[in-house]
């Protein structure tokens, strides 16, 4: 049997608490923390939309976040060891540069500075197939874990939303333990069901 931690965790470029929580993720795959990691795309703009409209995946071109999500998941399945940088930047995009994620530009930008075939991965998302790929993962959340939002960790049943505050700066003992810690609280202590500060220190 494996002893590697086995997880998922789910994502949507936008989120700036997502990106806080993978770049923990992130820190600690690098480091060769001994975690088996499934980065699930998850769609904020199919939770957002109002009832009686068409779902996201109608008219997904319209969303700001579905272009990047189909590019990560692209990379992710075709371009594996090309993934985590690549995850890591577009996220960066966004949230450190302002980028429009939702142009084909930006996104192209992004994949050449990571050294992926970008043409190849605008090629198949014209297919189609990674916005199946992502409403199956994202149907597969709501559904089975009555999932609402990311960053969600999931540990076979149990999934829980955490909302990170920061970022681990490139400590990546501190990166594994943080994650450790929570996917322990999931498997350990599943009676607390909501842990929130009612204030932040500033």
């Amino acid at each position: 049997m494996s002893d590697r931690l086995k997880f998922s965790v789910n994502w949507d470029y936008r989120c700036p608490f997502a990106r806080n929580l993978h770049y923990y993720v992130i820190t600690g795959l690098r480091a060769g923390a001994a975690w088996d990691v499934t980065f699930e795309p998850f769609s904020l703009g199919q939770m957002h939309h109002e009832e009686g409209e068409p779902d996201i995946w109608d008219h997904w071109q319209d969303d700001t976040g579905m272009l990047a999500l189909q590019a990560g998941v692209v990379v992710r399945d075709t371009f594996p060891d090309r993934f985590l940088d690549t995850h890591e930047a577009l996220f960066a995009r966004r949230h450190d540069h302002g980028g429009q994620i939702h142009r084909e530009e930006t996104i192209r930008s992004v994949l050449d500075e990571q050294h992926v075939d970008a043409d190849a991965v605008l090629a198949q998302i014209a297919t189609g197939e990674p916005l199946v790929t992502v409403q199956q993962a994202h149907e597969a959340t709501v559904k089975y874990h009555e999932g609402w939002g990311v960053p969600t960790l999931i540990r076979g049943s149990s999934a829980v939303f955490a909302r990170v505050m920061n970022r681990p700066q490139g400590h990546p003992d501190e990166a594994i333990a943080y994650i450790e810690r929570i996917v322990d609280l999931i498997d350990n202590f599943p009676e607390l069901n909501e842990f929130k500060h009612t204030s932040l220190p500033r």
